[in-house]
């Protein structure tokens, strides 16, 4: 294979950080941008670099925006006494697409894992006891369907003592068919059936 350009192979290994892109789609997405210079790569240069400008981290519970405190926390219209936890802002902005929270959020900034060493006090914990204290009737956690994701919505049932925690329900998805579904999740439907 012929060798490339210490440039171009800067840009395939920073590709290659980003997750879902391993070494080899790396060099196509790079190879893509390449060959639209004037269409892609440069606009999408100039986006990034307005982006690492611009972008905050919001200061009352941890989203990206251009301000901060950011939109949701601005907007007076959300219900303040019910606050949604979840780990990270990616579960943010999928609950904001599907237009299903009109609460406030937290963000926790991941989840908790003794392999990796993430302990109470890495994670915006104290943040949370704290907004808690004032007025929050109900304190949602959106935790995701993980061995470690289930760990910290169990501590946090513990840490909030007497308050309204509720959990968001785990089970078959619409649309699901039993036979593609993991032990896991079936698992889980089971113990959340309802009464018709």
């Amino acid at each position: 294979m012929a060798a490339i350009g210490s440039e171009i192979e800067r840009l395939i290994q920073l590709l290659a950080k980003l997750p879902g892109l391993g070494p080899r789609s790396a060099r196509r997405a790079a190879l893509a941008l390449l060959k639209k210079r004037d269409t892609l790569l440069e606009p999408l240069a100039d986006a990034l670099r307005e982006a690492a400008d611009a972008i905050l981290t919001c200061e009352v519970r941890g989203n990206l925006d251009t301000q901060s405190p950011c939109a949701i926390c601005s907007d007076m219209r959300r219900d303040p006494h019910i606050l949604c936890v979840v780990e990270d802002v990616a579960d943010l902005w999928a609950l904001e697409r599907a237009s299903v929270f009109r609460g406030r959020y937290h963000v926790l900034g991941g989840a908790l894992s003794a392999l990796d060493g993430i302990t109470p006090e890495r994670l915006n914990v104290t943040q949370l006891l704290e907004r808690v204290k004032h007025g929050v009737d109900e304190v949602i956690l959106a935790m995701n369907a993980t061995v470690e994701g289930q760990t910290t919505a169990h501590y946090l049932m513990d840490i909030l003592g007497d308050m309204k925690v509720t959990r968001l329900a785990h089970g078959v998805p619409v649309g699901g068919e039993l036979d593609y579904l993991d032990e896991g999740t079936l698992s889980a439907a089971f113990k959340a059936r309802r009464a018709l």
